[in-house]
């Protein structure tokens, strides 16, 4: 696995690439990578950062797992490739973004105009073995980007992290409110959505005025 990672994220992050956790994920990854169908592709691994400058990044979603399914993961959290079905939590996020705030559906799911933005779409593990979820957990992805979101949290303020779900909330122990900004809710998934913990948290029209009550561009959510 080369880490081909944005410059400006290179910067920020060089420790963590020198550190022997880091050089054994390396192993581990090359490894499943030569023995098996591993998600997403290797050139795409590290797509949220190169989608998102550090300087850039204003608002952090953050999601558990790559999808696991022929052709979906493109590096995005929740985002998969132009002409892919939507998987079942993406069909929810973007009914909550319709009803929130009253745009059309989107037709595909690849959210990189998000991600251009300023919008880190981060997994906490950035791999994933096909039909296998959550096969490359605890093997040192989360120690990464737990350290993404700390050094995220340290070196900057009037960032909005969306936290989405019980695994999401726990990385709230990363984050000072009291000058960065969390929202929660429930999970998109339909398990969650369809007991009532994910419809109307409104966290897209939020974000936008957390974003201008800062002084920052809002993200234009729309995906057309």
């Amino acid at each position: 696995m080369d880490v081909k990672i944005d410059q400006s994220w290179r910067a920020v992050l060089q420790e963590e690439f020198d550190k022997p956790y880091f050089k054994d994920l390396v192993h581990f990854v090359k490894s499943e990578y030569a023995k098996f169908t591993c998600y997403p592709k290797g050139s795409e691994i590290f797509n949220a950062f190169n989608h998102c400058s550090f300087q850039d990044t204003k608002v952090v979603i953050i999601g558990q797992d790559p999808y696991h399914g022929p052709g979906q993961a493109n590096g995005l959290c929740f985002s998969v490739k132009n002409g892919i079905q939507h998987p079942p939590s993406l069909k929810n996020i973007f009914l909550e973004l319709q009803n929130d705030l009253n745009f059309t559906y989107p037709r595909n799911g690849n959210l990189e105009k998000w991600a251009d933005q300023g919008v880190l779409l981060l997994n906490a593990t950035l791999t994933v073995r096909a039909h296998e979820a959550g096969s490359h957990q605890n093997k040192g992805w989360e120690i990464f980007t737990d350290n993404v979101i700390s050094a995220l949290n340290t070196k900057k303020e009037n960032m909005v992290f969306l936290l989405w779900g019980g695994y999401a909330k726990k990385k709230k122990k990363l984050i000072d409110i009291t000058k960065n900004f969390v929202l929660e809710t429930g999970h998109p998934s339909p398990l969650s959505a369809n007991r009532g913990y994910w419809f109307g948290n409104k966290h897209f029209s939020k974000t936008n005025s957390l974003l201008r009550q800062a002084g920052l561009s809002a993200i234009d959510w729309s995906l057309k």
